[in-house]
């Protein structure tokens, strides 16, 4: 079966995103692309994922996920299988913020919000800091929960780990691949890997529609993530 993916999309929480990317804004504007699987993956932080699984209603598959942001500048996603592992992974990952805490009037707000919308909270902890974790240890903590470490953008010119290290680590076993389609990319250079486009949308304007399209056995999360995981194989 096709399924049409955008497995990196940023929510309210994340102070670089725009304040009506809101559970049920994303899910309107996936559905309205055309798209069968999402994933909503704020920096450093997974308190909105629930709320964007619930306002789905099984209308979409909705993978939990995040995107962490490594002591060198590097970003990593991480997609589970489960809101537990998720979770899990948050809190271990927690002990690795800077303490440093968000000034909404200058970086934006760290909404925190429910399903129907409302606001629930704020994210005290400043969310485009880099947590106290080398890239390796990212990777590994990653795996520990059960998750899918993924490099994200890795073609662009910052945040990524070619960017910032000058080298994919081939010692992390990493063959599943994020590419930004606005930036150039030899993908010829890496015949062991798979790759994904994702929208990395921070306004719903930027959600994509049915660009990324992967063959699966069912379009569940059980489905998505098992193609994920094949990527490792």
């Amino acid at each position: 079966m096709e399924a049409a993916i955008d497995l990196h999309i940023h929510s309210a929480l994340s102070p670089c995103s725009d304040d009506d990317m809101t559970p049920n804004n994303i899910v309107n504007m996936a559905l309205l692309n055309g798209l069968d699987a999402i994933a909503v993956t704020d920096h450093n932080s997974c308190d909105n994922v629930e709320a964007v699984i619930r306002a789905a209603k099984g209308k979409l598959v909705v993978v939990p996920g995040l995107e962490l942001q490594t002591i060198e500048e590097v970003h990593l996603l991480a997609y589970f299988s489960d809101l537990s592992y998720l979770y899990s992974f948050s809190r271990e990952m927690e002990q690795y913020y800077d303490g440093i805490p968000n000034d909404p009037n200058f970086f934006g707000h760290q909404w925190i919000m429910n399903e129907r919308d409302e606001v629930i909270g704020q994210k005290r902890q400043f969310l485009l800091s880099s947590l106290k974790l080398s890239f390796e240890q990212a990777v590994e903590l990653v795996r520990k929960h059960k998750g899918l470490p993924v490099p994200a953008h890795i073609n662009k010119p910052s945040y990524s780990v070619l960017s910032q290290l000058g080298f994919l680590p081939s010692n992390l076993g990493l063959t599943l691949l994020e590419i930004s389609q606005n930036s150039p990319i030899n993908c010829n250079g890496y015949p062991n890997c798979k790759f994904i486009i994702s929208s990395d949308a921070h306004s719903l304007g930027q959600i994509h529609d049915r660009k990324m399209i992967i063959e699966v056995k069912e379009i569940t999360l059980y489905g998505i993530y098992e193609w994920l995981s094949e990527c490792y194989i």
